[in-house]
């Protein structure tokens, strides 16, 4: 049964011609089929032209080829671009969209021999850490029918937990790349800023234009660490119609190929948030199992900067990335709240409403501040390898549909403001860094807790060699029962 492979053993196992791609391909349509009726994690569904690539990467097979990907199952966050199928990033208004050209990266997928199954759901806007919306409706997280799989590449998180397919493909500017993984007990990667090209995976009806990111990035999904960086090598590399004229791809290999070797900075605690005790406890219980094998493990550094500081102009800038979709009537209620704030009001919740009405005078300020900050980030790589901290305050939490911004998140006794939680996800977007999540332990009741890996600017390769060493000498993914 290859539910629960890894995409190198697959690939493996096409080559030699151990399994067929069409094999493969309706296997995994079976499963998505026999499941997928509780858990609602593969939305757009293009099963016909899936058994068409199958056939096609049979073919090349036969004939010697060898790619990539060739052969191989998965799907894509709802978000990309697939030419004829809806891009509608749960909007109801755009439930009938259907872009004519594929995503750069789901193109690059495509010519390294992906078979693509279908989409998988996203909430409302891309903005929550539930996957839900009125079109596609609510996605449920294989461990807990009751809890949400994360968001927002929550339906990918969930396809890969219930075995329907290796590797997935999404996006994060708030988490939304680490939540999931975190809460399903996957892996995944957020890539250092621009790495990976994002022509075509823009909000539905834009036209698809080559860009320079900002804060948000796509990219791979799995259920090992070998796997993501597998995906990486496939969507990594400049755009062609634009950068690609200037520079090419030249990654630096990871800093160090045994554990041992690697200095870690743990942080365990956020001055914004709290985290529970069961998830900073794994974190601190991963800490002492690297450090008894060698790793150098930092409990502080002297030149750390400010984490508050950091996640509070985050939160504003973010919420400013967000504004523009915000409606008339909504921004008029935001600027009345804004002018009720008191100036010394520096909490999360005032920093989304200055964001969502700040001045373009005031973007250009909070992102000099930015750019101070962030220089002292990467500065911290110069003596460590990466951080290891928390993806998410929490582990999966209940279904939640109320608005948003009545929700609450219960932190061990603690009640905050169910937005707060983005507090965690705050070093690597802010600082354009790289993050590598992984599943690192379990609670009592069997719920998965992971935790990511943040390394220097462009040391990829660095967080996803870590994330695999200590997949080997501790263990990774475990499947839930279903």
């Amino acid at each position: 049964m290859p539910a629960y492979r890894t995409a190198h053993e697959l690939i493996a196992m096409l080559a030699a011609r151990q399994i067929s791609a069409r094999e493969l391909c309706d296997e995994a349509i079976a499963r998505i089929e026999l499941l997928d009726s509780q858990i609602n994690a593969v939305v757009v569904r293009d099963f016909d032209r899936a058994r068409q690539a199958a056939d096609a990467a049979d073919a090349a097979l036969a004939r010697g080829e060898r790619r990539a990907l060739l052969g191989l199952p998965m799907t894509v966050k709802e978000q990309h671009n697939i030419a004829g199928l809806p891009t509608t990033w749960g909007y109801p208004q755009c439930r009938d969209w259907r872009p004519a050209a594929d995503a750069l990266t789901v193109a690059r997928l495509k010519a390294a021999g992906a078979v693509i199954l279908g989409k998988t759901n996203v909430p409302f806007g891309l903005a929550d850490w539930q996957s839900y919306n009125d079109i596609y409706g609510t996605t449920s997280n294989p461990w807990d029918l009751g809890r949400s799989p994360g968001g927002s590449s929550g339906g990918g998180a969930a396809a890969l937990a219930a075995g329907y397919v290796p590797l997935e493909f999404g996006s994060d500017i708030g988490g939304s790349l680490r939540c999931p993984a975190h809460f399903c007990g996957v892996f995944s990667h957020k890539p250092t800023l621009d790495l990976v090209p994002q022509r075509g995976s823009g909000p539905p009806q834009t036209p698809a234009y080559a860009t320079r990111g900002d804060l948000a990035v796509i990219g791979p999904m799995a259920r090992c660490a070998a796997d993501l960086a597998l995906e990486l090598d496939v969507l990594a590399g400049p755009d062609e119609e634009a950068e690609g004229v200037g520079y090419k791809l030249a990654l630096a290999p990871a800093r160090h190929d045994r554990l041992a070797d690697f200095r870690i900075l743990v942080i365990d605690a956020h001055p914004l948030c709290p985290t529970a005790a069961s998830v900073a406890g794994a974190v601190n219980d991963l800490a002492e199992r690297l450090s008894k094998v060698g790793c150098t493990v930092l409990r502080s550094a002297p030149d750390l900067p400010d984490l508050a500081e950091t996640t509070r102009i985050y939160m504003t800038l973010l919420a400013a990335f967000f504004s523009a979709d915000l409606p008339a009537e909504a921004r008029l209620r935001l600027d009345a709240e804004a002018a009720k704030l008191p100036a010394d009001d520096d909490g999360l919740a005032a920093c989304r409403v200055r964001g969502f009405t700040m001045s373009h005078h005031d973007w250009v300020w909070a992102t000099r501040r930015r750019f101070g900050l962030t220089g002292r980030w990467r500065a911290l790589f110069r003596d460590i390898d990466a951080i290891l901290c928390p993806a998410m305050p929490t582990v999966a939490f209940a279904h939640d549909h109320a608005p948003i911004g009545q929700r609450t998140l219960d932190i061990d006794g603690h009640v905050v403001p169910y937005q707060d939680q983005i507090a965690w996800a705050t070093i690597a977007i802010f600082n354009g860094l790289p993050a590598t999540t992984l599943p690192i332990g379990k609670t009592p009741d069997g719920l998965p807790i992971g935790a990511q890996l943040i390394g220097g600017l462009l040391q990829d390769r660095t967080t996803l060699a870590l994330a695999g060493l200590i997949e080997r000498e501790f263990g990774g993914f475990t499947p839930p029962r279903l």
